[in-house]
């Protein structure tokens, strides 16, 4: 069987990217990986495709090459929302991030502040994220949750154990696999292997992403493809746009 993984993020000069399409496309086909670009498409990133023109436009030059037309789109940020039909129709494959979260009290919670807008326990900050998800998989028509395990920078240095208990680790999966939302595995982002076990038990399907934005990173998903192959997953299994399809698409996905 000819089979070659599919890196399903990976970013290019249209936001936080250091290359062009071409340059990530010829990149990530020379390690053997069938590249996807997937950058973000939000209101509230800096460095982002970040209007419904610019979408337009993002897509018409990922129409020139053979590259999986993705966008990471950010849940708190109503772009996404917006998007008319015929722009929605024209990704093969879409993300779906918490880059923030809403509290109980509906305070917002940046990803990458390094500040907390107020006193915040773990505890609490645990229930606004699983919440958020849950909100995420109600709203979202997307295929792919990115970095799954990214919390607010106080919190990234606290040990998994810690942030994510048992009861956290089943209903983040069970809110994936009711959604039909793949869980990726990040190269940049690198999950706990233990809720990467919990997904495949699940019967949660799981993505590779580089989360590239360098020539170094982009298509680099070693890791994460080892990661997968020892928990027993087979490499056919590995979302793939193309193969498993997009909500976005009824079921279709081509490449340019």
């Amino acid at each position: 069987m000819n089979w070659r993984p599919v890196d399903c993020h990976a970013h290019s000069l249209f936001s936080d990217g250091a290359l062009t399409v071409e340059q990530v496309a010829d990149r990530v086909r020379s390690l053997g990986v069938v590249p996807s670009v997937a950058d973000h498409i939000s209101r509230d990133v800096s460095r982002s495709v970040s209007d419904i023109d610019g979408v337009r436009a993002y897509l018409d030059a990922l129409d020139g090459f053979p590259v999986l037309r993705g966008g990471e789109f950010c849940w708190h940020d109503s772009l996404w929302r917006e998007l008319p039909p015929d722009l929605v129709l024209r990704f093969t494959h879409r993300l779906g991030s918490l880059h923030a979260i809403r509290l109980g009290d509906d305070t917002l919670v940046r990803a990458f502040a390094r500040r907390l807008p107020r006193p915040i326990t773990i505890r609490e900050y645990m229930a606004g994220h699983l919440a958020s998800l849950e909100r995420l998989a109600r709203e979202m028509p997307v295929d792919v949750l990115s970095h799954p395990t990214l919390v607010a920078l106080p919190f990234k240095n606290v040990d998994a154990n810690e942030l994510w208990t048992d009861a956290h680790e089943r209903r983040m999966v069970d809110v994936l696999f009711d959604a039909n939302i793949a869980f990726e595995i990040s190269t940049r982002y690198p999950p706990h292997e233990r809720i990467v076990r919990c997904a495949v038990e699940r019967g949660v399907r799981l993505s590779l992403g580089s989360d590239g934005h360098t020539l170094a990173q982009v298509g680099d998903i070693r890791r994460p493809l080892a990661l997968a192959r020892s928990l027993g997953v087979r490499d056919e299994d590995l979302y793939d746009p193309v193969r498993h399809g997009s909500k976005t698409r009824s079921g279709q996905a081509v490449l340019a």
